[in-house]
């Protein structure tokens, strides 16, 4: 059975708006304890 075109469009796009090409954004304090630990990630 095929999928209707909406559903087909609705799923590309949570596809599309569940990618995080970068990854997660870290806050600044994240960020700090990594540079406090020496991590080069």
């Amino acid at each position: 059975m095929t999928q209707s075109k909406k559903q087909q469009e609705r799923q590309w796009r949570e596809r599309k708006e569940a990618q995080h090409p970068h990854g997660k954004v870290k806050t600044f304090e994240q960020l700090a304890e990594d540079a406090s630990k020496g991590d080069t990630k």
